[in-house]
């Protein structure tokens, strides 16, 4: 057996020295997050009339009609005092908001709306009807 010079035997000893300390087993600390929810703020669910006010006040109805005076349209309470607030009244006003009408309140036609939806025009209908006095 051949015996390596001194400086060789160094320099194996201390590299295998630093691999076996280098290999050993090290903690590892897991990081964690934790997510706090900021606490919301409850959303206010509105009523079917509040809807059909919002809606209303949304759309272009305010340019022909008010509330309580005659624009170009008849005003809200006049609507309301003219139809009795059934299902069926919420239903024709609906369908009127929708497709337009004539002939009701004069010769100046209201314009069709046809880009709302049935449900949204009933809720518009029913709070128009709910203005009566």
């Amino acid at each position: 057996m051949k015996v390596l010079p001194s400086n060789f035997q160094k320099v194996v000893l201390i590299s295998l020295s630093i691999f076996a300390i280098s290999c050993g087993k090290k903690e590892e600390k897991a990081e964690t997050t934790t997510l706090i929810e900021e606490p919301q703020a409850p959303v206010e669910k509105l009523t079917p009339l509040e809807e059909g006010k919002s809606l209303v006040e949304g759309a272009d109805c305010l340019a022909c009609h008010k509330i309580n005076e005659k624009l170009i349209g008849p005003s809200y309470e006049e609507v309301a005092a003219k139809y009795e607030n059934t299902p069926e009244n919420i239903e024709l006003l609906a369908d009127r908001i929708i497709k337009g009408s004539s002939g009701v309140w004069g010769n100046i036609p209201m314009a069709a709306h046809s880009g709302l939806s049935q449900e949204n025009a009933k809720l518009m209908a029913a709070y128009v009807l709910s203005l009566k006095k």
